[in-house]
């Protein structure tokens, strides 16, 4: 019993507080996952550069692993522009040019004791063992301005309860794509060796990464957001609701089975979803909303104004 939510500002002017409002909004589904508390953010994109997020720790092992990151990062021709130590992360923009699915994949095994958290032109993912609000006193996530994000709380039911298990997660390999996710995908072995015969790499064996995956494959041979989802609801076996993003769009899929719970609140500025409605609620505090909850084998996206 998970928590996920979402929120997409449609305007470019609008959207200064995306941190805050996903902290709202988890604090008020966080009684469905006391475990974990992540976020997905979208900030501000430049060209040729990525955002790159790592855990890596606490004490001496994780200083060398930021020293073996550093030094991966020269060896593939990526500068720093600018890094920090914060929590248990290390995070890094850099100026890089070339394939970035190679460069996931080599930045992976590029400390023994670090993994990658997230890599993106504009996404950068945060998550710690905690509550929203305990994650955001180590990581600042209230002073993150940005046009879209997604949240996630976490009740552990299959793995330990530590800062890499933690959700959201993104799509190894390929840069901004993230997902937050409720339920369980019961063919997810078959639909890993599908991909892993095409040369995809995974760094966990949470089904959620597989479902980023998955989509992102699909973007990358052409495929739009919305059709993509369209064909999880298929290709996927199990019960499932999930919000995903990418740098300029957000999107829902539900199984059809809808067990898992999912709600959502749309006007002319955002659309907001989440697990249930207390979460919208804390968006607009003492307002009646006119919510809606999306109908079993559905999906839908939506997309921010440039």
């Amino acid at each position: 019993m998970c928590g996920i939510a979402g929120i997409l500002f449609k305007h470019a002017e609008v959207g200064l507080e995306t941190g805050k409002a996903l902290i709202d909004m988890l604090d008020g589904c966080q009684h469905r996952g006391p475990d974990s508390t992540g976020f997905a953010l979208y900030g501000a994109e430049r060209a040729d550069e990525l955002r790159l997020r790592f855990f890596v720790g606490e004490g001496e092992a994780a200083e060398d692993s930021v020293r073996r990151i550093k030094q991966a990062l020269a060896q593939h021709q990526a500068r720093i522009i600018e890094d920090q130590r914060i929590g248990n992360d290390y995070r890094a923009r850099v100026a890089f040019r070339g394939d970035v699915r190679k460069f996931s994949y080599a930045m992976e095994h590029a400390a023994p004791g670090a993994k990658v958290i997230s890599i993106g032109e504009s996404l950068e993912i945060v998550k710690d063992v905690g509550t929203a609000h305990r994650v955001d006193e180590r990581y600042n996530v209230h002073d993150f301005a940005g046009s879209h994000g997604l949240g996630h709380v976490r009740l552990a039911t299959e793995s330990d309860v530590k800062p890499e298990a933690a959700h959201p997660f993104w799509a190894t390999g390929f840069a901004d794509v993230a997902i937050v996710h409720n339920g369980q995908i019961t063919n997810y072995w078959k639909m890993r060796r599908r991909l892993q015969r095409r040369g995809f790499e995974f760094t966990t064996d949470n089904d959620s990464e597989l479902i980023a995956v998955y989509l992102a494959d699909k973007l990358s041979q052409g495929v739009p957001l919305k059709e993509a989802l369209k064909m999880s609801i298929d290709d996927l076996d199990g019960t499932f609701s999930f919000l995903v993003s990418t740098k300029d769009e957000i999107g829902y899929a539900k199984d059809r089975l809808a067990a898992k719970p999912m709600i959502m609140y749309e006007t002319d500025d955002l659309i907001a979803i989440a697990s249930e409605e207390v979460s919208l609620n804390r968006l607009f505090p003492g307002q009646a909303l006119d919510t809606r909850e999306p109908p079993p084998g559905s999906y839908d996206t939506w997309s921010r104004s440039t």
